[in-house]
């Protein structure tokens, strides 16, 4: 049997030849020799044998493709997925005249935390019924589904917004955490003398009819590793404070989705 030839795909060649085109430049500018390359290479080989590659990836590239491909742009900036992200979670009802809550164990640990927010698009108009899935890790600085012993979804869930926009859902305050080192990715950050360590956040990500798909993440200010999260994910207008409000924490932050 002649295997089916795969058809021709213009813009992979074009990218394919930019891309080689600016590392020719790259290795000129870096002066690399063949020793060099191998030891990359090998490096390179060991990362995706690890299973690290995605965890490279999210944690020293794509930062900079947000940026490149969104700071002009209008709404609020993206943020990294993550290598922490699952599907199929379960659906977050409120209970009559009380909040959202995000899926966790009975008497989970942790300072507790309500979360507002609302979401809007760049016209302006708020988003009614548009879908927010949210996880975070937990008060060990944990994932779950992620070595941890907690249940497949906890802290993890979707919902909707109300019909202005708002939500509301109660959680607890997540936790800086080191992004795992026992690999070719710790290996690099040895390498570049560079420390592990994420600041706190709470992953979001919208989706609404019209709308490009909104992932991002959100900031507590004071914490110590805002200005040197190794995966340089902080933007400023994903920061939000942390106040105390009847025994709990409070935090809100407003979100606008780019239309399509």
């Amino acid at each position: 049997m002649v295997k089916q030839l795969t058809k021709k795909n213009e813009r992979v060649e074009e990218v394919f030849n930019l891309f080689i085109s600016h590392v020719q430049n790259f290795l000129k500018e870096a002066n690399l020799n063949h020793e060099e390359y191998t030891n990359f290479v090998n490096w390179a080989d060991r990362l995706g044998r690890a299973g690290e590659l995605p965890l490279y990836a999210d944690v020293f590239l794509e930062t900079h493709v947000l940026r490149a491909m969104y700071t002009e742009k209008p709404g609020t900036q993206p943020s990294l997925l993550g290598p922490y992200f699952i599907e199929g979670t379960p659906l977050i009802e409120a209970k009559p005249g009380q909040p959202l809550e995000l899926t966790q164990r009975p008497d989970e640990a942790g300072d507790v935390l309500y979360f507002s927010g609302n979401v809007s698009s760049t016209n302006g108009k708020p988003l009614a019924k548009a879908r927010v899935e949210m996880w975070q890790n937990d008060a060990s600085g944990k994932y779950s589904a992620f070595d941890s012993d907690a249940p497949k979804y906890n802290f993890r869930g979707h919902f909707f917004t109300d019909e202005n926009g708002n939500f509301e859902v109660k959680t607890i305050v997540p936790l800086p955490y080191s992004i795992p080192t026992d690999g070719p990715t710790g290996e690099f950050l040895e390498y570049t003398d560079q420390h592990p360590m994420r600041p706190a956040h709470l992953h979001f990500m919208f989706e609404a009819e019209g709308h490009e798909t909104l992932i991002t993440q959100v900031f507590f200010e004071g914490d110590k590793w805002l200005e040197t999260d190794v995966a340089d994910g902080v933007r400023l207008d994903l920061m939000t404070k942390l106040e105390e409000k009847d025994g709990h924490k409070v935090s809100s932050l407003d979100f606008v989705m780019r239309t399509v």
